[in-house]
């Protein structure tokens, strides 16, 4: 089928990712630079008759409703065009989240669909500070590059792709191309953020944030709410989406979750926010940092974490506040503990940039 298509990319070395390894590869050193919470926004696209685009960037996982039926037909959770496309493909052009990325993998899943799935799929990219400007490209070359050339999917699946090399440009927008067309449920563009820091080497700004390149790299467990939600902006719509662990059970327990800085920081203070959990808030907050010049990401027993709020009494529902001990020295990372369990909602660490 690919051989058949008109519209040619050139070819990118990318690496098929197995659906059980997707998050493991790279949900602990990159974020989806288009999800819907972290701020990427649906532009345009080509079509969405039986299906929302908007539910592309859902950050939580596609669900199903067997017999569920509305105007257009059965409902999906994804988006999903209309049958016999006389256009190459169909499309839909995305603005990310962030001022700009890098991109290391794609996932593109088509849960549920079958019979009505995506055969084949690509990815464009573009830097552009107009979104009117890359809206007026529709379907056409414009300037578009390739970020994953002509892939083949298939039904009800998630499939994945490293890039080989990530990209060396960064990226505003990209687009999702559906050969010829038909349905996706969830698309995911992992990467690393390209923050505008402040010229102001003295200003205090959140480091802790995916915006300004945070990453939430490991956790103890995330039974409930993964702790990728830590580093997001606002305070969430409920619950669902914060960290939150499983009901602990045996004496002395703790539960962690780590946290790559944006870039090197002089902390200054913290904000640990447990908007919405009302009985399951942690009963403390530990907050350790780190310098880290080793090989990968530090483990939480790592050597070299320093203490920089002591354990300290949390409640339902509220930003708590809390000083940084040591705030002459750099940190390259931020080690969360809540005690002995439960749910925190964001961290925010407020520092200036280490220069």
């Amino acid at each position: 089928m690919i051989e058949d298509i008109e519209y040619k990319l050139a070819p990118v070395k990318a690496t098929s990712v197995a659906t059980d390894d997707i998050d493991k590869t790279f949900r602990s050193s990159s974020i989806d630079l288009i999800s819907g919470t972290l701020g990427g926004k649906i532009l345009g696209f080509s079509d969405e008759w039986f299906a929302d685009a908007l539910n592309l960037i859902t950050p939580t996982p596609p669900i199903r409703q067997p017999g569920k039926m509305v105007y257009t037909g059965a409902w999906y959770d994804g988006w999903e065009t209309r049958r016999h496309n006389t256009e190459p493909f169909d499309w839909v052009v995305i603005r990310l989240g962030v001022a700009s990325g890098t991109v290391t993998g794609i996932e593109v899943d088509t849960a549920f669909f079958s019979g009505n799935h995506a055969p084949a799929i690509s990815v464009e990219g573009c830097f552009s500070q107009s979104d009117d400007e890359v809206l007026s490209w529709k379907g056409g070359k414009g300037g578009w590059e390739p970020i994953l050339d002509i892939r083949e999917c298939g039904p009800s699946q998630r499939f994945g792709w490293k890039l080989d090399e990530p990209t060396s440009k960064q990226y505003t927008h990209v687009r999702l191309n559906m050969y010829p067309d038909g349905g996706i449920a969830r698309f995911r563009l992992f990467g690393h953020a390209v923050p505008v820091f402040p010229e102001d080497t003295e200003a205090i700004f959140d480091l802790g944030a995916a915006q300004n390149g945070a990453v939430a790299v490991s956790c103890s467990d995330q039974h409930f709410g993964t702790k990728d939600n830590l580093v997001l902006p606002g305070r969430g719509k409920d619950m669902g989406d914060g960290w939150e662990t499983a009901r602990s059970r045996t004496k002395g327990h703790v539960d962690w979750a780590i946290i790559r800085l944006g870039a090197t920081a002089l902390i200054q203070s913290f904000i640990v926010d447990t908007a919405f959990f009302r009985g399951n808030f942690p009963q403390k907050t530990k907050l350790d940092a780190i310098e880290w010049k080793g090989e990968g990401e530090p483990s939480a027993d790592a050597e070299g974490w320093t203490e920089v709020v002591a354990p300290s009494k949390c409640g339902p529902d509220q930003e708590h506040a809390f000083d940084c001990s040591v705030k002459d020295k750099p940190f390259t990372h931020v080690k969360l503990t809540i005690i002995p369990d439960g749910g925190v909602k964001r961290l925010r660490v407020l520092a200036k940039r280490f220069v």
